[in-house]
């Protein structure tokens, strides 16, 4: 009897001692689960003018020390065709347009709630020319016989290049510039064709102009001969991030991010 009592102890220890390792291994899986899904990281999409390049790209390296968890891609081009890219359902979380209207389009088709959007930013309309010597210092003398070429976004897509149709118009000088222009994909590509000399000139945001040791401002255009130059940003109604693109809308309005964006020239609404 005795023998028989001490045998079933000594199961009953067994039994025990192997439930605990079993909880003990089951609550080391669920903790490293619970560390691996704390470490993983997710990624915002942001649609963005290509004005905004080098401005938004010093924000992300400050915005990534305070959130490492959240990894920042951006897609910089024309506002027109960043717009046609949501219209169409690209997956993007946020959009940051060099205009208005593209803006607007998108709010009148239900792809960013009015709420969820605000004028963040302003800019100006520059001529430049190479950074060497040139004949040109007004928008007047882009109509001289020696002027071939002039760089100017298009016009459709790229805000830069509506803005520039615009004041060349009310300047009364389209008709004599229209032949010599050559258009561009977004306002960086025109910068690009005046820092090479491609174009004998070209018209972009006072902001492109800045960042360039190659080119220098020739003039700057009226505000009022065109559209107001407005930056609108906010959230699409769409994002699988709204907390996360929220909290970066709501970073881009701080007055950390606003100065940086006024180093590159921009005015804030």
């Amino acid at each position: 009897m005795w023998q028989q009592l001490k045998l079933v102890a000594v199961f009953v220890f067994l039994l025990a001692v192997i439930v605990a390792c079993s909880n003990t291994e089951n609550t080391d899986q669920s903790s490293g689960s619970k560390k691996a899904k704390a470490k993983e990281k997710m990624e915002l999409t942001i649609s963005a003018a290509a004005s905004l390049k080098d401005a938004m790209t010093e924000i992300q390296d400050t915005y990534k020390k305070e959130h490492p968890e959240v990894a920042l891609k951006f897609n910089f081009a024309g506002s027109g065709s960043l717009q046609q890219q949501i219209s169409q359902g690209a997956p993007v979380d946020l959009f940051f347009s060099a205009a208005e209207d593209k803006f607007d389009r998108l709010v009148d088709e239900g792809k960013i709630e009015k709420e969820d959007g605000v004028d963040l930013l302003g800019n100006s309309l520059v001529l430049v020319v190479p950074n060497k010597k040139s004949s040109i210092s007004s928008f007047k003398d882009l109509t001289k016989a020696d002027i071939d070429q002039i760089a100017v976004g298009t016009p459709e897509s790229v805000p830069a290049g509506k803005y520039a149709k615009e004041s060349l118009k009310k300047m009364e000088i389209w008709n004599d510039v229209e032949p010599k222009i050559v258009y561009a994909k977004d306002v960086r590509q025109v910068l690009s064709y005046v820092e090479t000399g491609n174009v004998a000139a070209g018209v972009v945001y006072k902001t492109d102009a800045v960042i360039s040791d190659k080119v220098k401002i020739a003039a700057t255009a009226d505000a009022k001969t065109h559209t107001p130059i407005i930056y609108p940003l906010g959230i699409v109604k769409d994002t699988k991030h709204r907390e996360e693109a929220r909290d970066f809308y709501q970073y881009l309005q701080s007055d950390e991010a606003l100065k940086v964006f006024e180093k590159y020239g921009f005015t804030v609404e």
